[in-house]
């Protein structure tokens, strides 16, 4: 699914160049489930933002189910995000004036399927992450992991080939963070593609793979024997 070739990142700033990532090369398969961790600066968000097609590669080749998103328009970008990605965010991104279901509904609007359609589709997902009662509820009125529950439920509303979670459990307590990981893993087990950015341990133990990153480049990239559920 996922075939990333020598991938390099630098940014400029100022007067210097910072390589961010340093031909970093990475298979990741359908139905696999993959965390991707390291410290402050190791590099693992700017791959996260170039697998989420959010940003290009300096240099290096990038074929996400057998497209090369290399050095695609940004608008050709965009369409793929909506079509093949799903995002999970540490800090949901949900819009505040709207209900649990409008927000879910929304990537479904520029997919150009019709209303009753799209709130028939919102409403089955949300009762998919345990949400049926909570659908008219604006982000305020539902706690950390509820929102948590509705970001999941909008990106996998478009049925995305590839679902990325960016810390997702950074703003979550212990117990709720628990809980958001055993869904991570029921959607697993449904068959879906799944990479997790996080610096936490006990989190990234849920997943079946791990792969570190240092310094812009892979320090281990391993086979988790006993995953967490």
């Amino acid at each position: 699914m996922i075939h990333i070739e020598n991938i390099t990142k630098n940014y400029r700033v100022g007067t210097q160049v910072v390589r961010a990532l340093r031909s970093v090369s990475l298979d990741i398969h359908k139905g696999e489930y993959v965390a991707i961790m390291g410290a402050s600066g190791s590099g693992k968000s700017t791959l996260m933002n170039i697998l989420g097609c959010l940003d290009t590669p300096s240099n290096g080749k990038y074929v996400l189910n057998g497209k090369d998103v290399s050095r695609l328009s940004d608008d050709r970008l965009a369409e793929i995000r909506n079509s093949e990605i799903g995002f999970v965010f540490q800090v949901f991104n949900l819009l505040p004036r709207n209900s649990a279901l409008e927000n879910v509904m929304l990537p479904l609007v520029y997919s150009g399927i019709r209303k009753h359609e799209r709130k028939n589709k919102a409403e089955q997902i949300l009762t998919d992450v345990g949400l049926e009662d909570r659908m008219e509820h604006r982000p305020n009125e539902l706690s950390g992991g509820q929102r948590q529950r509705v970001a999941i439920a909008r990106a996998l509303v478009n049925k995305p080939s590839l679902l990325l979670a960016d810390e997702p459990t950074g703003n979550l307590d212990s117990k709720i963070s628990e809980e958001i990981m055993k869904l991570f893993a029921e959607i697993h087990r449904k068959g879906n593609t799944l990479v997790m950015v996080t610096h936490e341990e006990d989190i990234a133990r849920h997943a079946h793979r791990i792969v570190k990153l240092k310094d812009g480049e892979i320090e281990s990239d391993t086979i988790n024997k006993n995953p967490v559920y």
